[in-house]
C-alpha cells in the first residue's frame, strides 16, 4: 500500500461501514431511510428517507416495496385550519439536480399499506425505492421509537445497555 492508496482505502471502509443508511442509484444518494415502531394491529406506517440528486437531470420518486406491506404509496401530509390531512402524490415527487428531498414526519411520505406485521424498535426492514429514471434501489428501513421525529431517535426513558451500565451510548442526552 502506498501513501497515495490510503485515503482510498479509508474512504472505502468508511461507506462500507455506512452499510443500510446510504444507497446510491446513478447520481441519486439515497440516505437514513427510516421508520417508526407501530402498535400491534396497526394496519399502516410510514417510512421517511433523503434522496440528493448529484446529477445534471432530474429524476422522481414514484414508489417502492415494503417487506412487511401489501403495498408502499407517496403521501403528502398538510395541516389546514388545525386539521391535519393526507393525500396521496399519484406522480411521486420530483428530485432536481443538485438538490436534497426529505421525506419526513409531518410532510411527504412513505406510506406501508396493509401491514403484514407490527414493526419494532431496533429492527431493520428491507424494502425499494422507484425511481423513473434510476429504477429500483434496494434500501433497508431502520426502525425507530414509535414517537420518534428522527431517524435513530429514542423514546423518552429509553436506556441502552451501555447506559443501564453507567457507560456512554454515544448519542446525546
Amino acid at each position: 500500500m502506498t501513501p497515495r492508496t490510503l485515503p482510498a482505502l479509508v474512504l472505502t471502509l468508511v461507506l462500507g461501514a455506512a452499510g443500510p443508511a446510504l444507497a446510491q442509484a446513478g447520481a441519486l444518494k439515497v440516505g437514513q431511510p427510516w421508520s417508526r415502531a407501530t402498535p400491534g394491529g396497526a394496519r399502516v406506517a410510514a417510512g421517511y428517507v433523503t434522496v440528493t440528486n448529484t446529477g445534471a437531470a432530474p429524476d422522481r420518486l414514484t414508489g417502492g416495496s415494503f417487506e412487511r406491506a401489501g403495498r408502499v404509496e407517496l403521501h403528502t401530509m398538510s395541516t389546514e385550519g388545525g386539521v391535519m390531512r393526507m393525500a396521496p402524490l399519484p406522480n411521486g415527487v420530483e428530485v432536481k439536480p443538485g438538490e436534497t428531498v426529505t421525506l419526513s414526519p409531518g410532510g411527504n411520505h412513505l406510506m406501508f399499506m396493509d401491514l403484514t406485521a407490527p414493526l419494532k424498535q431496533g429492527e431493520a426492514v428491507k424494502g425499494t425505492l422507484t425511481f423513473e429514471k434510476a429504477g429500483t434501489v434496494p434500501v433497508e428501513f431502520a426502525v425507530g421509537a414509535i414517537a420518534a421525529k428522527a431517524p435513530g431517535e429514542k423514546a423518552p426513558g429509553d436506556k441502552t445497555p451501555s447506559d443501564k451500565a453507567g457507560g456512554h451510548s454515544g448519542h446525546a442526552h
